[in-house]
């Protein structure tokens, strides 16, 4: 089953004089019985289900959708830890604290349905939004994929619930994104597309229990050409941010050996990321100087900090998944990558790298990347 995405461009304020351009792809689910629809943005960075609720009386919730539970004759109230609330009992909330901002909810059990499949899972009916950023957002809430450890519980994980229920024919899903208007872009449960890939899959293994969707990269590469400065990092594969992004120290480096200003893109070198996979030669991810740029000729690349345990992380945000299909193995623990084909484009292909110009990470090459996504909190 796939489900249609659609992109949403926006500005940002940097500062007095500087805007950046904001980019989110999102979809359709319906929750409650009968079905209340919502646009939400499918998120690999984030576990779990939030929608606004009725009670939430802030910008952020009254501008969109809401959910109300009161409507619903399947729902159940439960608590954040999802455990049954015993008769007379109260219920918790849970506050989800993201890089700029945070939500605070109810939660419940009730029949959620992505596309044609339906299956009941815990979710969060947010109580409080704050101003930023969600009173920008085009959609109305998340629908989070990331893994399991993430979500508040296995029952709160729609992939969980999914490959649980009998749902997918087989434990993964996969994204595709464009930047074509007149081309579809669309998460597909259950399986991969090969239409949408101009090469083989490409394996990764996952690699940590912080609960992304994160892959070791060996070095970032100009071109053919290792810089010595991403040794051993670890990368999250991130359909909910809209740039790459990293920690502010290494952001800075690749901003002064780049250059801030990129029109002149025939003087730029690719920007490659090289993975390992457990069969043959790494792999380099690249992007070309338009795929790693802005409109306003700015990098795409976002200095953000969150500390361990989270961290240290680097983000492929959207420019990097414009280039490259990507499938997620939710029972194997990998992440598949695949040139995309794009309509009308030529297909691109994988650089190999050759084994004496990269090592493994080892003691002496510590990670050095901070993750801008989501830390949680009860």
């Amino acid at each position: 089953m796939s489900v249609t995405l659609h992109k949403r461009v926006t500005k940002a304020s940097i500062n007095q004089t500087s805007t950046r351009h904001k980019m989110a792809y999102y979809g359709k689910i319906q929750a409650g019985s009968p079905p209340q629809e919502f646009t939400v943005v499918y998120d690999t960075g984030s576990g779990n289900v939030i929608v606004p609720g009725a009670s939430c009386g802030d910008v952020a919730c009254t501008q969109h959708k809401r959910f109300r539970d009161s409507k619903s004759s399947t729902i159940s109230r439960i608590k954040c830890d999802g455990s049954k609330v015993s008769p007379g009992e109260s219920t918790d909330l849970v506050t989800i604290t993201f890089g700029t901002g945070s939500i605070t909810g109810s939660c419940f059990t009730d029949k959620i349905c992505v596309s044609s499949v339906c299956t009941s899972a815990n979710f969060i009916v947010s109580t409080e939004e704050s101003p930023q950023p969600f009173s920008s957002f085009a959609f109305d809430g998340i629908l989070g994929l990331a893994l399991d450890n993430m979500a508040q519980s296995n029952e709160f994980s729609m992939m969980n619930r999914l490959h649980r229920s009998g749902s997918l024919k087989e434990p993964v899903f996969s994204v595709f994104l464009s930047d074509n208007d007149d081309e579809l872009s669309e998460i597909t449960f259950g399986a991969s597309k090969p239409d949408h890939m101009a090469s083989d899959l490409y394996w990764v293994p996952v690699a940590t229990q912080a609960g992304y969707w994160e892959v070791e990269i060996q070095d970032i590469y100009f071109d053919k050409r290792p810089q010595n400065i991403c040794k051993g990092c670890r990368v999250a594969v991130d359909t909910g941010t809209s740039e790459l992004a990293g920690p502010t120290d290494v952001i800075e480096k690749l901003q002064s050996k780049l250059g801030q200003d990129v029109c002149s893109q025939e003087s730029m070198p690719d920007l490659g990321f090289a993975v390992r996979g457990p069969h043959g030669k790494p792999r380099i991810l690249s992007l070309t100087p338009s795929e790693y740029s802005d409109q306003s000729c700015s990098l795409a690349l976002m200095s953000l900090d969150v500390p361990p345990p989270k961290g240290p992380l680097f983000v492929f945000g959207i420019p990097f998944l414009q280039k490259y299909y990507t499938v997620y193995d939710h029972e194997n623990l990998r992440v598949g990558f695949a040139v995309a084909q794009h309509k009308g484009e030529p297909a691109g292909i994988f650089l190999e790298v050759d084994e004496p110009e990269i090592r493994r990470h080892g003691p002496d090459h510590p990670s050095s990347f901070l993750s801008p996504r989501i830390a949680r909190s009860t």
